[in-house]
């Protein structure tokens, strides 16, 4: 016995977005409409694709963001190292290793760094480049 109407709809909701964007005619006005993709599109792993077309299109993975936010973090730390207590200088080094314990929970393994002190601020610029 078949009961087609015992199973849910199949809801393609990009699919969906697509044709209706291709039936009001924005499709045509897309960069690259109408030509082949190119051959590298084809070649390797489908998240190798992924990194390519979103760098392509400029999106920052979260952990790259905060990589540069890291680094902007010690250069104004070093900037003020000369006129602020100590104490401000740790509330500053504490508040970039939390900054750091974040970008380490989302980055790649080979991209993992270590916490810094105000000792080695000088070596964490070099690293945080």
């Amino acid at each position: 016995m078949s009961d087609n109407n015992s199973m849910p709809p199949y809801n393609d909701l990009i699919g969906d977005i697509l044709k209706k964007k291709s039936d009001e005619g924005g499709m045509e006005n897309l960069k690259g409409f109408g030509k082949p993709l190119p051959k590298d599109y084809f070649s390797g792993d489908t998240f190798q694709h992924f990194q390519r077309i979103a760098k392509d299109a400029g999106y920052k993975p979260h952990w790259l963001k905060l990589q540069h936010e890291i680094r902007d973090m010690l250069y104004e730390i070093d900037r003020f190292i000369m006129n602020e207590e100590r104490v401000e200088l740790e509330k500053r080094v504490d508040k970039v290793n939390e900054k750091i314990a974040e970008h380490n929970k989302h980055c790649p393994p080979p991209m993992l760094k270590g916490r810094i002190s105000i000792d080695t601020l000088d070596r964490a610029k070099e690293i945080w480049k």
